[in-house]
């Protein structure tokens, strides 16, 4: 019980977060906005694990990996906060939702587990989901709505990546690491799109990162009580405080051909999770 109270407040809290950016972003470049996202995790999470966790702060044993993990992380970023804003968060976090199927789809080739005729079927409903959600040409070509799916095609290669380092390196250096590769190879790029915030914006950009901190960190800890496997359909919990934010502060709401796309992903993306789960339970 513990566990899933954990994960679900890291899913009621990420959401402000997204909020914060997307408040930010029609005055703020979305590329600064990543980077402050970043620096101010690093920020908070450094002291954090210097004053309880002490001990975990040494060098990963497998470098190659936790740089291409931070890479793959911050471009699924860059994406997301691109595609808030201009489209809802909520249609920008559905798109979002194709992360487990990539991670599907790519996990024979980059972790050797083999996929059941039944996950792939799952796969390509997950997909028509997608497409039913962007509707191309049916509505106007929207580039969020791609870049969306971009954000869950990183995601998805993060999440495999996170697979390979979880029995070698500790998941709080892990997180720090994540922030530190993404604000190094974020800072030689906004010096280009740098807009000098106010101390208003400052004060918002610095609560992000907070909101940001905190969520993973809570993540973190609900999987020290239960296995991720059992936790993962949780995730998807995220979308709920997702369209609350987004109706009451934007006035942003899914249409029913979003709605229905939504439904599809999320089933596809279950029925993949629990699939995986029988089959890692039953060995």
């Amino acid at each position: 019980m513990k566990a899933i109270v954990l994960n679900l407040s890291a899913w009621i809290i990420l959401p402000f977060m997204d909020a914060i950016a997307k408040y930010l972003s029609s005055e703020l470049s979305f590329f600064q906005i990543t980077w402050a996202r970043y620096f101010f995790t690093v920020f908070f999470t450094f002291p954090f694990m210097f004053l309880f966790f002490k001990n975990q702060l040494k060098w990963t044993k497998n470098p190659k990996l936790q740089f291409y993990r931070g890479l793959s992380l911050l471009l699924a970023n860059i994406c997301f906060f691109y595609s808030i804003s201009i489209i809802s968060m909520a249609k920008a976090l559905t798109l979002a939702f194709v992360a487990p199927l990539i991670t599907t789809s790519l996990s024979p080739f980059f972790l050797g587990e083999k996929v059941g005729l039944r996950r792939w079927f799952a796969v390509i409903i997950g997909f028509l989901g997608i497409l039913i959600v962007i509707r191309p040409g049916f509505i106007e070509f929207n580039f969020a709505s791609i870049t969306s799916v971009g954000t869950g095609c990183f995601y998805g290669i993060y999440l495999i990546i996170t697979r390979k380092l979880h029995s070698t390196d500790s998941p709080l250096l892990t997180l720090l690491l994540t922030g530190v590769v993404g604000v190094t190879i974020a800072s030689f790029v906004v010096p280009i799109v740098w807009i000098n915030p106010t101390i208003v914006q400052w004060s918002w950009l610095s609560l992000m990162g907070i909101f940001a901190c905190l969520g993973h960190i809570l993540l973190i800890y609900s999987l020290q009580y239960a296995d991720a496997s059992k936790l993962a359909p949780f995730g998807y919990f995220e979308i709920i405080p997702n369209i609350i934010l987004g109706y009451f502060l934007f006035n942003d709401f899914l249409d029913y051909w979003s709605f229905l796309g939504l439904f599809i992903i999320i089933s596809s993306g279950l029925y993949i999770i629990r699939r995986e789960y029988n089959l890692k339970y039953s060995k």
